[in-house]
């Protein structure tokens, strides 16, 4: 991704402390203590503008995200738009959302094991080479970091504009061994599902009439045997 930001952006990331984590390696472990409390974090990786992780820690403020990126220009955006929405929702500073600078390839090295509850991975690039497949952020290598960093209800929630990305990730969770649920090819086909916090990305693809593909990943013990049970009383 190619972004002209403003001179002076990692100047003004410096002024945010409250909000935008620079070095989040320091806290692996300890993101609790950022917080201030013990609620469950929710991250989203790769959090492009924000428009995701400030709608959601509004409409959840009893959980703490983080919104993760490795681009300066898009942390700062993103900043921008947490502080509207939030003062939109009560007039107050952001409480339950940080955002944090950093490369996905080492988020071993940012949470440690079972600190995180879920994942949201919204529109990653679907990098369509074969020779760039082991980037692809559903690809195994990363799927089991996830399975280490989550937590015992940990969940994998993915959503995705590409078909090619949505079959190869439907692939290589079930090639590791985690059961999906609420698989759906079109999650907006019968208009806004207002359930949905959505994405830049995502408004854009639905506005044009583009299928969203989606689906939730268990990962953790509990969220497992919680799928099973809902399963059990379908029938």
């Amino acid at each position: 991704m190619r972004l002209r930001g403003r001179k002076g952006i990692r100047e003004n990331l410096e002024q945010q402390q409250e909000l935008v984590v620079l070095h989040p390696k320091e806290y692996k472990g300890r993101w609790a203590e950022v917080f201030g409390n013990d609620r469950p974090i929710h991250i989203e990786l790769g959090m492009g503008k924000g428009q995701f992780i400030s709608g959601m820690s509004v409409k959840y403020p009893d959980v703490n995200f983080i919104g993760m990126d490795m681009y300066d220009e898009l942390i700062r955006r993103g900043s921008e738009k947490v502080r509207a929405k939030w003062a939109e929702y009560d007039g107050s500073e952001p409480q339950s959302v940080r955002l944090a600078l950093g490369n996905i390839e080492t988020i071993e090295e940012f949470f440690a094991p079972g600190e995180v509850e879920r994942i949201y991975l919204n529109f990653s690039d679907p990098w369509p080479k074969k020779k760039h497949w082991r980037r692809r952020l559903t690809h195994p290598r990363f799927l089991e970091k996830y399975r280490t960093l989550l937590n015992d209800e940990g969940e994998i929630h993915f959503k995705t504009d590409s078909r090619v990305l949505f079959e190869f990730s439907l692939n290589a969770f079930s090639a590791v061994g985690l059961q999906m649920s609420d698989i759906t090819l079109s999650l907006h086909e019968d208009g806004i599902n207002e359930a949905h916090v959505l994405t830049e990305y995502e408004s854009k693809f639905v506005g044009k009439g583009m299928p969203i593909y989606r689906c939730e990943v268990m990962v953790g013990e509990a969220a497992l045997k919680r799928y099973q049970d809902r399963k059990m009383d379908m029938f």
